[in-house]
């Protein structure tokens, strides 16, 4: 054998006999290459799923910033001004109505804790307010308020009894304090409910409802007053 024919046969024995590696069709190589790249060796630096994620998210972040700012007037700086005058209507009504409650009222409103006699929540009253926790002070000042019209029988014993119950029941036997109950109430309630402060003054303005309901005389009911003659 010579010449070109030569030549080739030569070519076909050397790539035959696996001195000179037999040309790899496309697939096979492309499996090859994956299986390489799978190896360890090649991700020790990749960033963990919790950098993915982060990076996943700021990336829509930036993306939906984009497409706000250019479709806010003004473009970035219109955004801006927006955003502030969302933010400005936010504070505004947490202001006006108050630290947001979490769920609803307890059952039993005026009363936390078990049954205690009005002494004891007067003295836990002049307590905190000893410690300028007013606060705490009005809320048991109304506490003893309730407990004490309960104790002379001007009010029926009601666990679930809520401030203004008792103020707008206690004002029937005690008209001439049927005002200044409800708003020991509201007071009550704006402190306990609302988010609101107390200070020294609405204190002392609950501690001088609590002296005159304890020298206040109740006004008895036409049938009561019958039963009576």
């Amino acid at each position: 054998m010579s010449g070109a024919g030569g030549t080739a046969a030569a070519q076909l024995l050397i790539r035959a006999s696996g001195d000179i590696p037999v040309d790899t069709p496309r697939v096979p190589a492309r499996e090859a290459a994956k299986h390489e790249l799978s190896k360890p060796m090649y991700h020790e630096n990749d960033p963990n799923l919790l950098q993915r994620a982060l990076d996943h998210l700021w990336t829509w972040f930036g993306d939906l910033l984009s497409s706000a700012s250019g479709a806010a007037p003004g473009g970035p700086a219109g955004l801006v001004v927006l955003v502030l005058i969302v933010l400005a209507l936010i504070a505004a009504l947490w202001w006006r109505l108050g630290t947001p409650q979490r769920g609803l009222r307890p059952a039993d409103a005026l009363f936390e804790s078990g049954p205690r006699s009005a002494a004891e929540h007067r003295t836990a009253a002049e307590a905190h307010a000893a410690a300028d926790r007013w606060n705490q002070a009005v809320q048991e000042r109304m506490r003893a308020i309730v407990r004490s019209l309960e104790e002379r029988a001007l009010l029926d014993p009601r666990p679930g009894r809520t401030a203004d119950e008792a103020a707008a029941e206690a004002g029937r036997p005690l008209p001439e304090h049927a005002t200044r109950l409800r708003a020991a109430a509201r007071q009550f309630d704006d402190v306990t409910y609302g988010g609101r402060t107390a200070d020294r003054q609405a204190y002392l303005t609950l501690l001088a409802l609590d002296l005159q309901l304890e020298a206040a005389k109740p006004q008895l009911s036409s049938t009561l007053r019958g039963a009576a003659g």
